[in-house]
């Protein structure tokens, strides 16, 4: 099973951002998947990492003056290396209490992109804070970034979102599933980088969809179901509106009806769904759509959005 834990799951609400409360986030997620471990499942973790490389790029930026900034491709790996050593944690304490040896480890996951991927000509994903305008023409024409305004608020820059290609370390994932460790990899949709013409790899200044990725690295480890943890925890037809319905099942033909019919908004739901179609149209048999809280209810078919193929 390959769970796919998003970003802001980890930071319930602006009163609870830091370590700590991201932490705890964590321990409640790791309790059920272990009872997935102990149900028989070989588990690979996906995480999200936006409000978590947003945080490294403000103080990047209040220190920019005193110290060189970080660059996007380092967030990602920095934020693959401190949440998944939370998760590392957390899962060896809950392993620990339920009387299990199992070895959990963190891969830092390059992913690779196209860098002809026309993404990188219409650059659309925001990161990062907002800025005055006069400091947002500094940044365009100091240090190049690409910026828009966002409705008022202020400016922010705005990078490609390329579609993930292969995945680097997948034979160093597969090893060890294979071993019965517990692998976290591909956090945040995994570190951007291109090849050269020589075939070496090089970061770029990109995001990934990390729902995208997770279906990726589903579809290489075969897995048999493929788990998207988010805010809610089933997937709601008419999203907002008064004959609002939530979705129990579905097969990937009414999927894709839904799909094409609008249900699902940009930036929330949709890049999951498409994730999910890709995962069933590579050979995927099964995914679930739920929230943290409701994962071993949703393994056992009482909760969550259940699509097949």
């Amino acid at each position: 099973m390959v769970i796919a834990v998003g970003g802001n799951s980890l930071v319930m609400d602006e009163e609870h951002q830091s370590v700590a409360d991201q932490y705890a986030a964590v321990v409640a997620t790791s309790r059920h998947i272990v009872a997935l471990v102990e149900g028989g499942y070989k588990v690979v973790i996906t995480h999200g990492n936006g409000p978590q490389v947003g945080f490294i790029l403000l103080r990047s930026e209040i220190a920019r003056k005193r110290v060189h900034t970080v660059p996007l491709d380092s967030c990602v790996a920095d934020t693959q290396g401190a949440i998944g050593y939370n998760f590392q944690m957390a899962l060896y304490n809950e392993l620990k209490r339920c009387g299990l040896k199992v070895p959990v480890a963190t891969i830092v996951t390059q992913v690779v992109v196209d860098r002809h991927d026309p993404a990188f000509k219409n650059p659309a994903k925001p990161i990062g804070f907002f800025y005055p305008k006069d400091e947002a023409e500094e940044r365009i024409s100091h240090d190049g970034w690409e910026m828009v305004e966002d409705s008022g608020r202020g400016w922010r820059r705005v990078v490609a979102s390329p579609a993930p290609k292969e995945i680097i370390e997948i034979d160093a994932i597969k090893k060890l599933v294979s071993e019965g460790a517990i692998v976290i990899a591909a956090g945040g949709g995994g570190i951007p980088v291109v090849r050269d013409t020589r075939g070496n790899l090089h970061g770029v200044e990109a995001v990934i969809d990390k729902d995208y990725a997770s279906a990726l690295l589903a579809s290489k480890l075969n897995a048999s179901v493929f788990l998207i943890s988010t805010a809610v925890e089933k997937v709601c037809l008419n999203f907002g509106k008064p004959n609002e319905k939530p979705l129990d099942k579905a097969d990937l033909k009414s999927l894709k009806r839904y799909l094409n019919g609008g249900h699902f908004k940009a930036g929330s739901m949709l890049p999951k769904i498409k994730a999910i179609i890709s995962f069933l149209e590579h050979g995927g048999k099964k995914a679930i759509i739920t929230d943290p809280n409701h994962l071993g209810l949703a393994i056992a078919g009482k909760a969550g959005t259940h699509i097949s193929r």
